[in-house]
């Protein structure tokens, strides 16, 4: 895993010495992306250079090093991410005369884009996100996997363009424009993340996962053209009879799980596993032991005195499947990490589960360089409660009437769905916090809405498409790159391999739900393969802080001290009066909500350390 960074410059603009320069300094504010080592290309016939940190995965030599070109040095790529399918296509252009000096998977980009068609992009199999410079067209690919593992933000000022893996790279760029967008702050707090494209800078966009975007300087001017998406997660209910019985579906579900762990052990550094307990992490581990026969290490926290707790959970699972595990308990303390965990995060991020698992990849860095994860299964095969409840509230048509009277709530499935069981604030809250909802919100809401009111799908599939599109990547994969990256950790999700998302887009209602209450059906079964069936059906936890962790009183005491202080740059950006009372409410007799206050603590002290530079 790595940092990459770009700059394109119109003529006239920047020199090479400048570019040189200034590539750099964007590079080097991500020494934690990849501190093995560093390298930067600038184009001899000027106009364009690119940067890259490297953490060295495979093929540990100096053949390794990026920027990395094709054998005539046409085609410069920098490059974060894996291609688990490398070899294969590696295989294909030797037949076809290519020439290659490394072992590392970078190097088939370079290759395969000399011929600049974006649609290649659909042959990596993968997680990634690259700049590919194509010199004699003058033009720059950029690229990311389908469902946005890896970060690329983009942004134009005077006479420039460029990319990095991370936000506050950007910002080293001269004449950056800092201004807050508006628009993002409202998605925050109705989501505590800033879905793609947005940013929190009004000059900054992120690339949406499975998507390409071209920029031409041919003539000497930018242009950058409008983003092409080339996949999206779209769930369908098979039609008609005829099709695979449910112990077929499962039957390949396991031969694609399983190779998708086969291809993720790929390393030439040490490799283990995050464990929870859960369904998700202890498939893929179970995957790794008893499907492939391979040793594994893995690493779980704990919380010491409370129940909440997943730690006992993963240490039976370990136990079960042989694996070397470690763990490491922890008493820690919210409030003393909230100003380390807002100072790591490159954009606001408030899921309060960046704090464990910065914690847990601290932990597992300690003894290997890759981590496989079971990140993905809940949007992939209908894992969330939220799913369950929301489902079991529709009912009859009769049923969501009564409920929708006694509830004064509508009785669509988007008026149960989105509601505190997704959204952190309503609309209305927003809305008095920013002056008037933003129309791109409003519309958003609209899109949403309607989405998950067609009938035209089961409701586990709308849900579903709704979560892998926002959600996966604004929220869970962000949180997973961000903390792990942190302490140069890469982190693997076999579970969103393409084969496998493939094979789970075309689940049926029946794979993913089993009423009363069961939800991902399929993943539980298939776990219990290797796993005692009472363990797949626990009551889910989730990677969240105990209680023990926070207090009421100190929460709300920091939340005033800075919220609502003079000093509050939150308090400059919103309404001072909508936010005091929001504060006010808190305080008020079974109204706290620590999942509301997180996120605008950590929307705070972010804005404090960007604003004050």
């Amino acid at each position: 895993m790595c940092g990459i960074a770009g700059i394109l410059t119109e003529s006239g603009g920047f020199d090479a010495d400048a570019l040189r320069r200034i590539v750099t300094d964007v590079r080097d504010s991500m020494v934690h992306r990849g501190p093995d080592a560093a390298g930067v290309w600038v184009d001899p016939d000027g106009g364009c250079a690119l940067a890259h940190r490297r953490l060295s995965i495979i093929d540990l030599s100096e053949e390794g090093r990026q920027p990395m070109g094709n054998a005539d040095g046409s085609v410069q790529v920098t490059f974060n991410g894996e291609i688990y399918n490398y070899e294969g296509l590696r295989d294909d252009l030797v037949a076809q005369g290519h020439c290659f000096h490394s072992h590392t998977d970078t190097e088939v980009i370079p290759h395969l884009f000399e011929t600049f068609d974006p649609a290649r992009v659909t042959q990596f199999d993968g997680m990634f996100a690259f700049g590919v410079w194509h010199r004699a067209s003058r033009r720059l690919l950029l690229a990311r996997d389908p469902f946005g593992k890896k970060p690329l933000y983009y942004a134009q000022g005077p006479g420039w363009f460029a990319f990095a893996s991370e936000l506050q790279a950007l910002t080293r760029m001269p004449g950056f424009d800092a201004t807050i967008d508006q628009d993002a702050l409202a998605y925050y707090l109705l989501l505590q993340y800033i879905p793609a494209p947005f940013s929190i800078y009004r000059s900054v966009r992120k690339l949406l996962p499975g998507s390409t975007l071209v920029v031409d300087t041919d003539g000497g001017a930018i242009r950058v053209r409008e983003p092409q998406r080339y996949f999206s997660f779209t769930p369908t209910e098979p039609r008609g009879a005829g099709g695979p019985s449910y112990a077929e579906r499962e039957e390949e579900l396991r031969l694609r799980v399983r190779e998708a762990v086969r291809k993720r052990l790929m390393s030439d550094v040490p490799l283990g596993a995050f464990l929870s307990g859960g369904v998700d992490s202890a498939l893929v581990a179970a995957m790794v032991t008893q499907e492939l026969g391979r040793p594994l290490s893995t690493f779980s926290i704990g919380f010491g005195g409370t129940a909440e707790t997943e730690h006992l959970y993963a240490r039976e699972v370990a136990q079960h499947l042989g694996t070397d595990h470690h763990e490491e308990i922890l008493s820690p303390d919210a409030l003393q990490l909230v100003h380390e965990i807002a100072n790591r995060l490159d954009e606001p991020n408030g899921d309060s589960s960046c704090l464990p698992t910065y914690l847990l990849s601290r932990f597992t860095r300690g003894q290997v360089t890759v981590a496989l994860s079971g990140d993905g299964g809940d949007e992939l095969f209908g894992g969330y409660g939220r799913y369950r409840d929301t489902l079991m509230e529709q009912g009859s048509r009769v049923q969501r009437l009564v409920r929708a009277v006694r509830t004064r709530r509508g009785a669509t499935p988007a008026d149960g769905y989105l509601s505190p069981r997704w959204l952190i604030f309503q609309p209305e809250q927003v809305g008095a916090l920013t002056g008037g909802l933003p129309a791109a919100v409003a519309h958003s809401l609209a899109d949403w809405r309607v989405l998950l009111n067609d009938p035209g799908q089961p409701l586990m599939h709308r849900m579903r498409a709704l979560d892998a599109e926002t959600y996966l990547p604004g929220a869970v994969l962000p949180k997973v790159d961000r903390m792990s990256m942190q302490v140069s950790l890469e982190v693997r999700c076999p579970l969103l391999d393409r084969d496998v998302a493939a094979l789970a887009q075309g689940m049926p209602l029946s794979a993913c739900w089993r009423p009363p209450a069961e939800t991902k059906r399929i993943l539980k079964d298939l776990a219990i393969r290797y796993l005692p069936a009472e363990w797949m059906h626990r009551r889910k936890m989730g990677f969240g802080l105990p209680s023990s962790a926070w207090s009421k009183e100190a929460t709300l005491d920091l939340a005033r001290d800075l919220l609502l202080a003079p000093s509050s740059r939150l308090g400059g950006l919103l309404d001072a009066a909508a936010l005091k009372g929001l504060v006010d409410h808190q305080a008020r007799p079974g109204c706290f909500s620590v999942y509301q206050v997180w996120p605008l603590l950590i929307l705070e002290l972010w804005l404090r350390r960007a604003m004050s530079g």
